[in-house]
């Protein structure tokens, strides 16, 4: 029962989800002291800052371009600083794992001779009550040495020694999401204020007898603002809990257009507790999508598998973010390699050169790491990188040249490719597998070799509503797509799905919420955990 098993709420604090067996470890009166203290603090602020990223949305829908701020000219103009030195565990980030945090993937993710862990609260996750709670107390097993699972078919699994583990980066929600099953004075609380320190208060004191830290990964920031809402967060919680300022580090995910325009005061602000900035790919092509889209023909984008890192405006914005990390002193990390291993030995062939090549990519721009999203991949990233930088743990002393307008960020309409029947296919029947995995509490869902999360859902959703509201002709047809064709095609796809049609009803029902109705939804996963217990 709802807090029944929680001893010394504190004042104003209520806890509405069901409290199983070890729960009360990570909802301790400490942790519930501190997600009160950054709710009082931070809440107001937060929702302000939702409420500018709708204000300059309908500014770009008015037709006023993204720009980088004039406001903040001299932190962009002033060489001298630097963010803070890179924090233990941090220093060498070639190979990532990244993956959900569940008993198996916590010990796969720590056995994969990866450099870290990208220990997803977020868009591999779903916020599944249980899974809020489970993932940290699964973490905090990890780092007591006493996390062990066995699988239905009787298979064990056991972590490998400590010194042989990747560093731990967590990462929370983002700032639009809520914790509906805590409350501070009758308020839901925000998820990432909830997943930071249901995190913190549990582990990061582990994390220093280590000799690392309470390292976090930071999603969907759109501005400097947020940025700096961050940094207050972890100034409270570092002194609530009575460690140093500028213990905790925080990579930031550059996966917002809007965020591109802000990296260098994206650092500034975090600059004591920030590690470097990663190249969030798909989310950034969903924000790309998400911000234009009513901005007509020339803001239109292909079929998702045609946007490339190659094309103009993704290299821009690659080419920056290296740029400004290596400059302030930060680590740049690449972005995902998605590929599952398969059966079929030429599609594992075929991915593995596509992979080598998107790294050598990374690794020859400038980055100093990259992600991977299966254990079978950590060797292909590690080698790339290697092999461009030997035994140096990075090449932040390396500033590749980057003459990136704001002009060259919008260039969408350079994108090679076309709007297909084949596309829009592509994107309702993955959209639909996915959501239902989401539903269902899991967030990272494995469809046709890769490993999709919340950013494939969203693109795909974006890209149809973005081509029925500009009224898209499909290339091979001469369709222009509309509701009633992605009703039709909705239907069409359930019927050929594994399992029975009425499997997908919530997926479904969800999916056409945000892609067909008149007013675009700025995130599904808000609907979609409006569905959840």
């Amino acid at each position: 029962m709802p807090d029944s098993n929680l001893a010394g709420l504190p004042d104003g604090v209520s806890v509405t989800g069901p409290i199983k067996p070890r729960y009360a470890e990570i909802l301790s009166s400490s942790a519930l002291e501190l997600i009160a203290e950054l709710h009082r603090a931070l809440n107001g602020r937060r929702l302000e800052a939702l409420a500018a990223r709708a204000a300059r949305v309908a500014e770009v829908a008015a037709g006023k371009d993204l720009d980088f701020l004039e406001e903040t000219r001299s932190i962009r103009e002033d060489p001298t600083w630097k963010v803070a030195p890179l924090a233990p565990g941090l220093e060498d980030r070639r190979v990532e794992m990244t993956g959900p945090t569940d008993r198996k993937m916590t010990i796969n993710a720590l056995n994969s001779g990866a450099k870290a862990w990208l220990a997803d609260q977020e868009d591999a996750n779903t916020p599944l009550w249980e899974n809020v709670i489970e993932g940290p107390l699964n973490l905090k097993d990890a780092l007591d040495g006493t996390i062990d699972f066995t699988s239905p078919e009787g298979k064990e699994y056991q972590l490998v020694p400590p010194e042989q583990q990747p560093t731990i980066i967590v990462r929370p929600r983002g700032w639009h999401l809520p914790e509906k099953h805590i409350l501070v004075d009758g308020e839901i609380t925000s998820g990432s204020l909830v997943d930071f320190a249901l995190y913190f208060v549990a582990n990061a004191r582990k994390q220093l007898d280590r000799g690392k830290g309470p390292y976090f990964y930071l999603p969907k920031m759109e501005s400097h603002r947020e940025a700096r809402l961050w940094n207050d967060a972890f100034t409270i919680a570092q002194d609530r809990l009575g460690i140093p300022q500028g213990t905790i580090r925080a990579t930031c995910l550059i996966e917002t257009l809007p965020a591109a325009f802000e990296m260098e005061e994206i650092l500034y602000e975090l600059r004591d507790h920030s590690s470097g900035l990663n190249a969030g790919r798909w989310d950034y092509l969903f924000s790309v999508i998400k911000t234009y889209r009513t901005r007509g023909a020339d803001y239109i984008v292909p079929d998702r598998n045609s946007v490339t890192m190659t094309v103009p405006m993704m290299r821009a914005y690659t080419q920056l973010l290296v740029n400004t990390c290596h400059r302030r002193g930060a680590s740049a990390i690449g972005g995902m390699a998605a590929f599952i291993p398969s059966k079929d030995e030429a599609v594992n062939q075929a991915a593995y050169e596509k992979v080598t090549a998107d790294k050598s990519r990374e690794a020859g721009d400038g980055f100093d790491g990259s992600w991977v999203a299966h254990p079978a991949m950590v060797e292909t990233c590690n080698d790339v990188f290697t092999g461009v930088f030997g035994d140096r743990p990075n090449q932040i002393d390396s500033i590749p040249a980057a003459d990136v307008t704001a002009a060259r960020l919008l260039d969408v309409k350079s994108t090679p490719g076309d709007v297909t029947s084949a596309g829009l296919r592509s994107n309702i029947d993955i959209a639909l597998q996915y959501l239902k995995s989401w539903l269902e509490g899991r967030g990272a869902v494995g469809i046709y070799n890769l490993m999709e999360d919340a950013a494939t859902a969203e693109i795909s959703r974006s890209q149809i509503w973005q081509q029925i509201r500009n009224q898209v002709q499909l290339a091979d047809t001469g369709e222009t797509v509309t509701k009633e064709m992605v009703l039709a095609l909705a239907d069409e796809v359930v019927a050929e799905l594994p399992g029975s049609p009425s499997d997908y009803d919530d997926a479904k029902a969800t999916f056409l919420e945000v892609a067909v109705a008149d007013d675009y939804a700025d995130f599904l996963t808000l609907p979609a955990y409006d569905r959840m217990p």
